[in-house]
């Protein structure tokens, strides 16, 4: 269908991979028909919008950040795959404004930052810390001084979305009280209830755990003063996002005798790669357990998330389907056997009416159209078994509410650069 009014024909499509991603993605974009440049290490800025020449998606895991440099400099991307829960690393807006889909995996790892979580607080509340560093001192220190059980004991969750749902449940299971604190509304799984504030919350818990996501509302959210309302030997834990939390106040708080204990697995500034140095005012605070960001750092997540990250791509380049799409809005599409054109544009009114003018002006056969809308962008599908006139994408491509066009044929061919509305 339309092969005149395809650009870039012929092209060879191309995938980067970086941060040593799970390999399971490579073959599901390759199976898409991409080659795949699959790298070990982050990229800086500089670094990231040259190796992107010619690249239309990219896989990246929390260190490498698409910002909008990078995307306006990167004509040629389509998707980007964030292979983690967290999208703090891309700017969303200047994505959908070039009509770049950006993917995460909301649900993957949440198993594996609970357990981790789970893990922890026995161990802090248990002490475990500390006995462990005796013996390998060589001094044996048997006591139940600062030991307790976890059953009894108040778990305060900050944060009731996935991770924090699902720790309440097994939270629950160990025998703990479940109170929780979120600013939107949450159905309470099993017995566990919702505190009105979170000082509420700080003043009732014996373990408190953040499982906030990663907004820049979030920053700063828990500091002295939040520190302060916690109760005398209380445990904390922040296993979300490091630029949450004030780590100053936590050591003074750990030094000083109030917090009997803490776990942390991610930090304001972390290094770049494996085998960097690592500071931080954390490091060797009597039971304090530091973790280099592997809350969903297990095989088992890793390679969930690589196979999701990987699908989604694989589905938008294919069929056009942004379901689950962090920016931009969200359509369900499946494969039909016919062309397809798939036009992103500005939300402004008139828009659905021109581009069937168009294809009506061209007597294009239509089969089937969808359209969603998310905030200012809008996402229209249009399934074109025939045409009578070519030059339909042409004009579709020149409007000016044209963020981007893409077009697949029933050979699969691929898409236009972002058109006028994109900036």
């Amino acid at each position: 269908m339309l092969p005149g009014d395809l650009a870039h024909h012929g092209l060879v499509q191309r995938a980067l991979l970086l941060e040593n991603v799970h390999p399971t993605s490579v073959p599901i974009l390759e199976s898409a028909g991409y080659e795949v440049d699959y790298r070990k290490g982050a990229l800086d800025e500089d670094e990231l919008i040259s190796a992107l020449d010619g690249v239309q998606l990219l896989g990246i895991r929390s260190k490498s950040e698409v910002t909008a440099r990078v995307l306006s400099e990167a004509t040629s991307l389509v998707g980007v795959g964030a292979f983690s829960i967290g999208t703090n690393q891309i700017n969303l807006t200047a994505a959908a404004n070039r009509g770049v889909a950006v993917f995460n995996a909301p649900f993957s790892n949440t198993r594996s930052v609970v357990e981790l979580a789970i893990a922890e607080i026995i161990a802090l509340t248990r002490r475990m810390t500390e006995r462990d560093r005796s013996l390998h001192s060589g001094v044996w220190d048997k006591s139940a001084e600062g030991s307790h059980e976890v059953r009894g004991r108040t778990l305060g969750i900050v944060g009731y979305g996935n991770i924090g749902s699902q720790l309440s449940v097994l939270a629950e299971n160990l025998g703990l009280s479940v109170i929780f604190y979120d600013t939107a509304e949450k159905l309470a799984l099993g017995n566990a209830r919702r505190a009105e504030t979170l000082d509420e919350l700080l003043e009732t818990s014996d373990i408190v755990t953040l499982h906030v996501d990663g907004r820049s509302g979030n920053a700063g959210l828990f500091g002295a003063k939040q520190f302060a309302r916690m109760k005398q030997d209380a445990i904390f834990l922040n296993l979300c996002r490091g630029f949450v939390v004030d780590v100053d106040s936590l050591a003074e708080h750990i030094t000083s005798g109030h917090l009997s204990g803490a776990a942390v697995d991610v930090f304001p500034a972390e290094p770049k790669k494996r085998g960097d140095a690592f500071e931080s005012v954390l490091r060797g605070l009597p039971n304090v357990i530091l973790t280099p960001h592997v809350g969903g750092s297990t095989e088992e997540a890793q390679e969930s998330i690589g196979q999701f990250v990987a699908k989604k791509l694989s589905d938008y380049v294919t069929t056009g389907s942004t379901m689950l799409s962090v920016n931009l809005p969200n359509l369900q599409l499946e494969h039909t056997g016919v062309g397809r054109i798939k036009l992103l544009h500005r939300n402004v009114p008139g828009v659905l009416a021109t581009v069937n003018q168009i294809f009506a002006d061209h007597g294009a056969n239509i089969e089937g159209q969808m359209l969603a809308t998310r905030g200012d962008i809008g996402y229209v599908v249009t399934d074109i078994s025939d045409v009578t006139e070519r030059g339909a994408s042409k004009k579709l491509q020149a409007l000016d509410a044209t963020i981007r066009l893409r077009i697949r044929d029933a050979f699969d061919r691929p898409e236009f650069p972002p058109g006028p509305a994109a900036r």
